[in-house]
């Protein structure tokens, strides 16, 4: 059991060290950038280069049974789901097998209407809330107990 994690823009790292630490779970923080984690023998850092998609090919290559992959990128969550990981959002949803396929339509949809292709541009996702934080706190803890049960 393992959890890795695309750190570069993770709003929930402390929440992750907790929940690992309580389940003694080892967390790997993956970003392009040297990031600051705790002193503690779960905790790995892993920088690897600032070349494009660097981080999610990092994550892709040991996702798997077992881990428990952490991030906002639908591709890259993708990618987990097919080799057969656990992912989790940082606002707590789960990504999964059923649901995968509509979040990189919306993806692309949002990505176009970002972009101004139909009428006015609109902005990005809401704000990071408190809820986002408690969701995704219940969340992980759950996947660690499903995968703990599994072993």
């Amino acid at each position: 059991m393992k959890i890795l994690v695309d750190a570069d823009a993770c709003p929930v790292k402390d929440e992750i060290y907790k929940v690992a630490w309580r389940h003694e779970a080892p967390v790997t923080i993956v970003s392009n950038s040297v990031i600051r984690v705790p002193a503690h023998p779960l905790v790995d850092r892993v920088v690897v280069s600032d070349g494009f998609d660097a981080a999610d090919d990092w994550i892709a290559e040991r996702a798997g049974p077992g881990a428990v992959c952490i991030t906002a990128d639908i591709l890259l969550a993708d990618r987990c789901l097919k080799a057969g990981a656990v992912v989790i959002a940082p606002n707590g949803k789960p990504f999964t097998q059923s649901s995968i396929g509509a979040a990189i339509a919306t993806r692309a949809i949002m990505a176009d209407l970002r972009a101004g292709a139909v009428g006015d541009p609109i902005g990005g996702p809401p704000p990071f809330s408190k809820s986002d934080r408690s969701r995704f706190l219940s969340a992980l803890d759950e996947a660690l107990v499903r995968l703990r049960r599994t072993r």
